[in-house]
């Protein structure tokens, strides 16, 4: 009997067909081979619709290259895709609609605004709840700033910090801005007025959707930003679990504290200790934020469909109340390697395999 295959849906980064997590591919395929699981790597322009077949991207560990194969469609789809403003893009959109029959260990999460209004719903998930209002205009700013002394402003569908602005109210309609571009890049502390404020925000959504979001006090002593990468996936038996969670440290002068913007990683309880010093108090505060990402991890599947893996970024401030300040459907796992936790590394690479296996046990079981 032949081995069951799992496609790792992908897209490149570019015209020339780099990939972005190809280190962590390799060590899937590696880990799947173990396991008894065929693993290859595709991206929807790797698929021949004329053909029913896949140019598909193969790693042999033994002789730690890389070769192409024509291959037919897999047992089970993996979806690694974040969004990308290409015609790559578009195309994954077109793939999605064609082979939505597919079984596909996770189907594609809504933005940002979509599920916030999804997980309010429920009232036990609301004191977890930043103030948050769709940016429709200046107003929405304001009004969240009568009641808090900063907000962030996001785009919906953004990744990796970028394309994030911070408010904080400085008093007599003056306000102070900081931010990254869309490239990532610091955008620097400036002062403005309201008038010029709001002349500003305007320009920069310009017609992209963005949130307001409840700014919460996750600066440290050092001035740096920090938050929580909270890792939950399903393992080997069906069922969602966490596989860890690391603090992550933001760069001077930054507002966000994402790797890929010049953050770095310690473990949670490393950074806890340094605004919750009673180790029973950190306890139940780790507690309470696993508890309430298993319980979104189920509620957001219940609500749309098939997910394998979700990343909960979360705020614990001063008092130990944790906030969710967004979730991210594919994410990276290089925080935890980052932060010395090699075995929640290991396992975040290893859950999505065995889930694979279990899912296909259960759909060839009589």
């Amino acid at each position: 009997m032949s081995q069951p295959v799992l496609g790792i849906l992908t897209l490149y980064l570019n015209d020339k067909k780099q990939l972005e997590e190809r280190h962590i591919y390799q060590q899937m395929i590696s880990e799947g081979q173990r396991i008894g699981l065929d693993v290859f790597v595709f991206t929807p322009m790797d698929v021949y619709d004329s053909k029913g077949k896949i140019f598909a991207l193969f790693y042999d560990p033994k002789t730690k290259t890389w070769s192409r194969k024509w291959s037919n469609f897999p047992n089970l789809i993996f979806d690694r895709c974040r969004i990308q403003h290409s015609k790559r893009f578009e195309q994954l959109k077109k793939f999605r609609v064609r082979y939505r029959n597919l079984k596909f260990l996770n189907r594609p999460l809504r933005n940002k605004w979509t599920v916030h209004q999804t997980l309010y719903q429920k009232s036990k998930f609301r004191p977890y709840l930043p103030e948050t209002a769709l940016f429709q205009s200046f107003n929405n700013v304001t009004s969240t700033l009568r009641n808090h002394s900063s907000v962030y402003i996001k785009p919906i569908n953004g990744t990796g910090g970028r394309g994030i602005l911070r408010i904080d109210k400085l008093g007599n309609d003056n306000y102070l801005v900081q931010g990254r571009k869309q490239t990532r890049q610091i955008i620097p502390a400036q002062k403005f007025n309201g008038a010029r404020l709001s002349s500003y925000l305007l320009h920069w959504k310009g017609k992209t959707p963005f949130i307001v979001q409840q700014g919460i006090q996750i600066k440290l002593p050092s001035g740096r930003v920090h938050d929580y990468r909270m890792l939950v996936q399903k393992n080997g038996n069906g069922k969602w679990e966490v596989t860890g969670c690391a603090g992550r440290i933001g760069p001077p002068r930054s507002v966000t504290s994402n790797l890929h913007g010049g953050g770095h990683a310690v473990t949670m309880n490393t950074l806890l200790k340094e605004s919750i010093p009673n180790e029973e108090n950190r306890v139940e505060i780790r507690n309470t934020a696993e508890k309430f990402s298993l319980e979104v991890a189920d509620y957001l599947e219940e609500s749309y469909g098939a997910l394998c893996e979700l990343a909960l970024d979360l705020a614990i401030d001063k008092s130990g109340h944790v906030y969710l300040l967004e979730v991210n459907p594919k994410p990276a796992r290089e925080v935890f390697k980052q932060s010395g936790d090699l075995e929640a590394y290991r396992q975040a690479i290893i859950k999505p395999l065995e889930y694979a296996m279990w899912m296909y046990k259960q759909s060839a079981a009589p």
